[in-house]
């Protein structure tokens, strides 16, 4: 059973993205992005896994702490602005975090734990990392994934597509061929990793 600090650190993460002021429609109910965001990623990781820590589960439901507080269109709109904009993102979200999990009563321990793993450090060689990292990436596949397609060329796509499955474990590639995806969504996916 997930301890009272876990609950509680979930719940005053939940009410900080209930905040988020852009909203995603989910059975007919307009719900804030990040709020049903972070909810996915805890129900992605415990499909992924049964053993994740409490650090792991905790830094799995902050990921996108309060983000809409810092708008992708701040920094320039070139790789270069994407790059800064996302390492701000990283500890941005991971400061915010912490103080949820100081004022939760968590230690420093686990504190420097969930940070390091919000910023997603050690990935490849830190199994704790490795796991958020793929959950991020089933999340986006089960979730965000056929509307992105939808948006953008075949091209840019299957970059994209390159690139997601670059970041994941062998592990998370088995979980991503078992999700179920569209015709095309399924075809795009076949060329980016033939």
């Amino acid at each position: 059973m997930p301890t009272t600090k876990l609950t509680k650190a979930f719940s005053f993460f939940d009410k900080e993205n209930a905040k988020d002021p852009n909203k995603e429609v989910v059975s007919r109910e307009s719900i804030p992005k990040e709020l049903i965001y972070g909810q996915r990623m805890s129900q992605t990781l415990t499909k992924y896994t049964s053993e994740a820590s409490e650090a792991l589960q905790l830094a799995t439901r902050a990921q996108h702490l309060c983000r809409w507080e810092i708008p992708r269109d701040t920094y320039p709109m070139d790789r270069v602005g994407y790059l800064k904009w996302r390492e701000e993102l990283k500890k941005f979200h991971a400061e915010k975090a912490s103080g949820i999990l100081q004022k939760v009563g968590y230690n420093k321990e686990t504190i420097n734990r969930v940070s390091f793993l919000i910023q997603k450090k050690k990935l490849k060689k830190d199994e704790d990392t490795q796991i958020l990292e793929d959950v991020i990436c089933l999340v986006f596949l089960e979730f965000y994934y056929s509307e992105f397609y939808e948006k953008h060329t075949s091209e840019k796509v299957i970059d994209i597509l390159q690139k997601t499955w670059r970041k994941m474990s062998k592990k998370g590639h088995q979980a991503a061929l078992k999700l179920s995806y569209t015709k095309r969504g399924l075809e795009l996916i076949k060329q980016a990793i033939a």
